[in-house]
C-alpha cells in the first residue's frame, strides 16, 4: 500500500502537470483535459490530508512525566 505522504506528493505533481497541460498550446487533448487533471490531483491531495496518517510530533519543550500526576 502506498503511504499517505508519498500519495500526497504524487497528487501535488499531478496538479502541477495539470497546470502545465492546461497552459501548453501544442496538444489539444492535454489542453482539453488539463482542468480535469488538476481536479483529480486536488481531490487526491485533500483525501490524503483527511484520511492520512496522523503523526503527532512530540513537544521537546514539554516537561517529562516524572512528578506530574
Amino acid at each position: 500500500m502506498i503511504r499517505s505522504d508519498k500519495l500526497q506528493r504524487i497528487a501535488e505533481i499531478v496538479m502541477v502537470l495539470g497546470i502545465v497541460a492546461l497552459c501548453q498550446p501544442w496538444n489539444f487533448f492535454l489542453h482539453r483535459y488539463g482542468l480535469t487533471i488538476i481536479i483529480i490531483g486536488l481531490v487526491t491531495f485533500l483525501l490524503t490530508n483527511w484520511f492520512g496518517s496522523k503523526i503527532v510530533p512530540e513537544d521537546v519543550e514539554a516537561p517529562g512525566k516524572e512528578g506530574h500526576s
